[in-house]
């Protein structure tokens, strides 16, 4: 798991209207670390020439110089239309430098109106990045975002490129040269494309995706980390562009060693939504600068940015040190349903949990051969093994608003009384309610003690998800609901729910489309408080109904402040039990225990059984370092 934090300066690079030449926008920047500088070159584009057929905005390759990789000066047109395969445009530029040389790939435009034909992989050489002293058409087939590899691999001059941009399906492959000459030979493309497949990386996962290479290749303990935009639903009017990263490895780039299973990053902020092209983010740069990854896209077709990612972070979740840091209990599934208890034949699934008494007390939604649900009762003394399991119910229905069921709690303990927040479902609306019971009551298994249950959230309105923010914050009491598909809160004066309701929602977190968590989003367990800020699971459902598991982190002061967010999940469905169920492919915690130094997760597969897996807190909280 990772954090991807977008820069404070965004846009770093925004078009200029007195510049001509970029008048109408500035993006797509590549940079090079250069010294104590860093140098960006990137693709600039001028309003439309009346004067001049055809009457397009024509791009030029420019550069621009930095101290800090933010601020950017001087800035100057490097590569300019002034061949016959490049007459139309110079788009998109990657740059890397290689011995004494600075290669700068980019997008030739040949013709118009553009076309597969006529759109083309060229090459500029410069020493300096200040002029260009030599430029090559270099493949004779339609191609884009090619860049060298910035050293020799097994003595050999290598590179990526996507091939088929503009016909479907492109693909992201390998080459190798002997001699710089061969980079912008003809013969040497008409020989390799003989054996296209042979080279092809393939990553692709759904024929409807479309893939385009990012950034040049950065070299790490672990491999070459290569950025790459992704499409899901390509050319349809709900396509989205997404960032993702792949791991090479160092010495035979055709391998792959990892990557991310979906985008990290889609169109988020104003200045990706909105420009020339709106609701794109396209990458196509990458450097490593204080332990930190820092992708450079294009936002908009209109400017450049930048985000970054804790670079250690981001090497272990796409390798196998993921899989170590989320340890699921060898004895799952821990609680099953009993087929002689109709009570829970139909489930037991979706368990709160919480330390008290040197227990953990599980209390897990069971659903009857009915389909009711009510809350059954389980414990455990080391976390993982059940030791004790109730033989009946030990809350069920007693309100007309919840005659259909009691599903999916939660427990918090505040002021000496255990809170149990749930969803109370009356056969068409879902809505939250809360009962309680005396600490020492919980303890004894005086069930008998909950306290009449109270509707807190408004009728008509589907919601669920909810839990209280165990210490009083901003002169009340948080509680977390969950409306349509965000994650909302709410402020009550006192845990009196009588008298207060939830009337408002303040959106905390909201779905990514295209990510892991692009449907929608509710809490899982209760927030767990840390040094670091208040810690809060949350599941998200994908496009495809898959749920998975991320992570929070919200200010202690002010929890509506979203601290992190993980930007691909920290626990998804991979074994039997959940992605297998009564629903396949669901894993949904509601409990999480902090013991020491571990965190111990309990949660439903597959809408079926419950589940725990462990991780130790200074990992998790590691993994939500921005």
């Amino acid at each position: 798991m990772f954090t991807l934090t977008r820069s404070d300066h965004n846009p770093i690079i925004s078009p200029v209207r007195e510049h001509p030449w970029e008048a109408a926008a500035a993006f797509n920047g590549c940079p090079v670390i250069d010294g104590k500088k860093i140098r960006m070159v990137y693709r600039a584009m001028s309003e439309p020439d009346l004067l001049r057929e055809p009457h397009i905005r024509m791009s030029v390759v420019a550069t621009a110089v930095s101290d800090d990789g933010f601020h950017f000066s001087d800035r100057k047109v490097l590569i300019s239309p002034d061949r016959e395969f490049d007459f139309c445009g110079c788009e998109d530029p990657r740059v890397t430098k290689l011995g004494d040389t600075y290669y700068i790939f980019y997008t030739a435009l040949g013709g118009y109106p553009f076309s597969a034909d006529n759109i083309k992989v060229a090459v500029a050489l410069s020493k300096d990045l200040q002029t260009v002293t030599e430029k090559h058409l270099v493949t004779p087939f339609n191609a884009k975002a090619m860049t060298l590899f910035p050293e020799k691999i097994n003595g050999k001059i290598a590179a990526l490129l996507t091939v088929n941009t503009d016909r479907k399906p492109s693909d992201i492959c390998y080459v190798e040269f002997d001699n710089q000459s061969d980079i912008w030979s003809p013969k040497f493309w008409d020989e390799w494309w003989k054996n296209l497949d042979a080279h092809k990386i393939h990553i692709r996962r759904l024929p409807t995706d479309h893939i385009e290479l990012g950034a040049p290749p950065v070299l790490t303990d672990e491999g070459w980390v290569v950025v790459y935009s992704h499409i899901q639903r390509y050319g349809s009017s709900d396509q989205v562009f997404g960032i993702e990263v792949v791991l090479l490895d160092k010495n035979n780039p055709r391998h792959i060693l990892g990557r991310t299973k979906g985008p990290f990053m889609v169109p988020d902020e104003y200045y990706e939504h909105t420009g020339q092209v709106p609701h794109i983010v396209f990458p196509t740069g990458a450097l490593i600068r204080n332990e930190k990854f820092e992708v450079y896209y294009g936002a908009a077709d209109t400017h450049c940015a930048v985000a970054t990612i804790p670079l250690e972070n981001l090497l272990s979740s796409i390798t196998e040190s993921q899989k170590a840091f989320v340890k699921r209990f060898a004895g799952n599934p821990i609680i099953s349903p009993r087929p002689s208890m109709l009570w829970e034949t139909r489930g037991t699934l979706n368990p709160a949990a919480i330390d008290l008494g040197g227990k953990t007390h599980i209390l897990y939604r069971a659903v009857a051969v009915d389909n009711i649900s009510t809350i059954g009762y389980a414990s455990s003394t080391d976390g993982l093994s059940i030791d004790e399991r109730s033989d009946k119910p030990i809350y069920f229905p007693r309100a007309d608003f919840e005659s259909r069921g009691c599903e999916d709690p939660r427990l918090m303990e505040i002021d000496k009384r255990v809170y149990m927040t749930y969803t109370a479902y009356d056969g068409s609306t879902p809505r939250v309610a809360v009962s309680s019971i005396p600490t020492t009551d919980f303890l004894k298994k005086k069930w008998g003690s909950w306290s009449k249950p109270d509707i807190i959230t408004p009728p008509s309105i589907a919601n669920k998800d909810a839990a209280i923010l165990p210490e009083p914050c901003k002169g009340g009491y948080m509680i977390f609901h969950r409306v349509h598909e965000s994650v909302c809160a709410d402020f009550v004066a006192a845990l009196d729910f009588s008298t207060y309701k939830i009337t408002q929602c303040i959106e905390i977190i909201t779905p990514r489309r295209g990510m892991w968590d692009g449907g929608k989003v509710g809490i899982s367990a209760p927030p767990v408080k840390t040094k670091a800020g208040w810690l809060l699971l949350y599941h998200g459902v994908s496009w495809s109904t898959t749920y998975r598991v991320g992570a929070v982190l919200l200010d202690l002061n002010d929890p509506t402040i979203v601290k992190a967010r993980s930007a691909v999940p920290l626990f998804e469905p991979e074994e039997e039990y959940e992605r297998k169920g009564i629903v396949p492919n669901v894993v949904f915690p509601c409990g999480l225990v902090v013991r020491g130094t571990t965190a111990y997760m309990y949660y439903g597969g597959g809408d079926l059984v419950t589940g725990v897996a462990t991780m130790k807190m200074s990992a998790l909280l590691r993994m939500l370092e921005t």
